[in-house]
């Protein structure tokens, strides 16, 4: 009885919460805050709350759950729409940036957000500088409207308007931060290179302001959000069961969107110098260290693994370049460090008197206000160029003119198939080399392809379908659905090649989508050769004997056939060859590694 309990989730949780409850009370006892940290929360948060980043992170969860579907099935949204596959796709570009893949995805990117985002929205604060206060209720939260009561000599409506965003805390806390989180999701997608979907972009960019403003207690801040992961992890499975199994999939540095989360460093980055400066040459804001901003950035950037630089082969291959990735984010701490610390005085000045004075006034005057603290801000816009313009041309794509190949299931614009070794028609719009690879690349398996939508895409892997034997497509569009059965089936010829068939159910409608090649087997019995063959009613045995071939459907179990002298007998998922006291195993149906561990699971 005890240890059943012990065993129990509800006993372990338990346990967690107690400890975590006490342990914050021997701590608040230790410290004795006396309210201070709800002082300071209330002089930078109207009410103390980060209202921006949890509007925001309501709206994400609101688009998983009624535009991609999520509410029908939290585990499994509809995800093919929702990617930026094109610029000629804006449904996929106005949600690519919002939309997730899964429950994973989605909470993994909230946690994150709900830990960068009241850092970002605390340096930006509710209150301007001059209205910041103490108190229990602060003077800046009594008198939100106060400077908007008197007279004004102001007559135009756009200063009114700048002066109330300015001012006002609510529509800094409602409008402000939530419309710049969001904005900047829809200028990742524009500029985030591939069919990528997720809130990375924006969580990277919060990351980004966070940095410039408080480099160490960002860093302290990213083992709050691996805090903030295990919590939820804990609360959702206290205790879990789990053995090593094989996967067929990408490497885990290929499944990071790595420009769209140097782009979201870069931008948050951005935004908060073009603020820190102009705050400090209000006076209101104190200097920052180079060696802290450049530290901070670059450990950031390796655990969040922005040196992740590689290049899609083709058919589920990769190559990396860490080497490369590595110099380009020392490079990016240094930049950022300038642009963030970097001296008002003139780099070089005696060079600005020696420029002729013939020279236009332009040249003259750019190398006479030439500082670090420019020069790094100008490269800092250099880099957000450099990295958001590869995205322009190849996010101009449609989908080549084509057959699509076996008989597709077709689905409300969509068709899904499978194929091997066929050219990605999307990729490979202009065929061209980069850095001596080319861009035309080869895939095989589950294709999802709608060219009114600009959607061209591998949904599942040759090797992931040959894994679990069966794999479900969901396609849709805004508020639905529609899902799509994959199932693979073979067998294997005693040393010989699987032979296989890969069919399509929906609604209904069955269709055979490939057959592979025939495959002989290697035991040769009495001088025949024994082939099995896929096809599209089922699968066939064929026996070769004096340049005669003889064929039959391969028997049910426990039954049997006969061809050219041999008798085949299935047994379960064996088929046995027999000619006298000759009894020889000559093939077996296809086993599926991952549906067998999940069934036993």
């Amino acid at each position: 009885m005890v240890v059943d309990a012990l065993r129990s989730g509800a006993a372990h949780l338990l346990l967690a919460a107690v400890t975590t409850v006490v342990a914050l009370a021997v701590v608040h006892r230790l410290d004795r805050p006396d309210g201070s940290w709800v002082r300071r929360l209330r002089s930078r948060f109207l009410f103390g709350v980060p209202w921006g980043t949890l509007v925001a992170v309501a709206f994400v969860i609101c688009v998983y759950l009624f535009v991609q579907s999520g509410m029908g099935n939290l585990n499994r949204p509809v995800v093919i729409p929702f990617r930026a596959w094109s610029y000629f796709y804006p449904e996929g570009i106005l949600w690519s940036g919002f939309a997730h893949s899964s429950r994973g995805h989605i909470t993994g990117n909230l946690l994150s957000a709900l830990v960068a985002g009241p850092l970002a929205e605390y340096a930006y604060g509710h209150f301007p500088s001059e209205r910041r206060g103490g108190g229990r209720s602060g003077p800046s939260e009594r008198n939100v409207f106060a400077s908007d009561r008197g007279g004004t000599s102001e007559s135009s409506v756009t200063d009114r308007m700048r002066r109330i965003v300015h001012t006002n805390p609510f529509v800094r806390a409602f409008v402000v931060v939530p419309g710049a989180i969001l904005a900047f999701g829809l200028v990742a997608s524009l500029f985030t290179l591939g069919p990528v979907i997720g809130f990375s972009g924006v969580v990277f960019a919060l990351w980004g302001f966070a940095l410039v403003h408080y480099p160490i207690g960002t860093v302290a801040a990213l083992t709050g959000a691996t805090l903030v992961n295990v919590v939820y992890a804990t609360l959702r499975t206290p205790v879990k069961f789990a053995e090593a199994t094989p996967s067929f999939g990408p490497p885990g540095w290929a499944n990071i969107a790595i420009q769209g989360h140097a782009l979201g460093l870069i931008g948050g980055a951005l935004a908060a110098v073009w603020l820190l400066r102009r705050r400090q040459d209000a006076g209101t804001a104190a200097h920052t260290s180079a060696i802290a901003v450049f530290g901070a950035v670059l450990l950031f950037g390796a655990s969040r693994r922005l040196w992740a630089v590689y290049w899609y082969l083709g058919d589920q291959r990769y190559e990396l370049y860490r080497a490369i990735g590595f110099a380009l984010l020392v490079v990016l701490a240094l930049v950022v460090a300038a642009a963030v610390a970097g001296r008002d005085q003139p780099i070089r000045p005696r060079i600005a008197a020696r420029i002729p004075e013939t020279a236009p006034d332009t040249i003259r005057g750019s190398v006479a206000s030439a500082t670090p603290a420019a020069v790094g801000l100008l490269l800092l816009v250099a880099a957000f160029a450099a990295v958001a313009g590869p995205a322009v041309v190849p996010n101009l794509v449609t989908v080549d003119d084509g057959e699509t190949p076996g008989d597709p299931i077709r689905v409300e614009g969509y068709e899904v198939t499978y194929a091997e070794n066929v050219e990605d028609r999307l990729v490979n719009v202009i065929d061209v080399a980069a850095f001596g690879r080319s861009t035309s690349v080869r895939t095989s398996g589950v294709i999802v392809e709608n060219a009114d939508r600009g959607i061209w895409l591998t949904a599942v892997s040759r090797g992931n379908l040959a894994f679990w034997g069966t794999r479900t497509v969901d396609v849709g569009g805004t508020g639905w659905r529609e899902t799509v059965r994959i199932e693979r089936t073979g067998w294997v010829p005693v040393g010989g090649n699987p032979t296989y068939r890969v069919n399509a159910s929906h609604d209904g409608t069955r269709s055979t989508l490939f057959v592979s090649n025939a495959t002989r087997a290697e035991p040769v019995v009495d001088g025949r050769k024994v082939t099995l063959a896929a096809g599209a009613d089922g699968f066939e045995l064929r026996v070769e004997h004096a340049n005669v071939t003889d064929s039959a459907p391969v028997p049910g179990t426990n039954e049997s056939v006969t061809l050219r002298g041999v008798e085949f007998v299935r047994e379960d998922r064996a088929l046995f060859a027999e000619r006298g006291d000759t009894r020889v195993r000559v093939a077996d149906r296809e086993r599926y590694e991952g549906r067998e561990l999940r069934d036993r699971g």
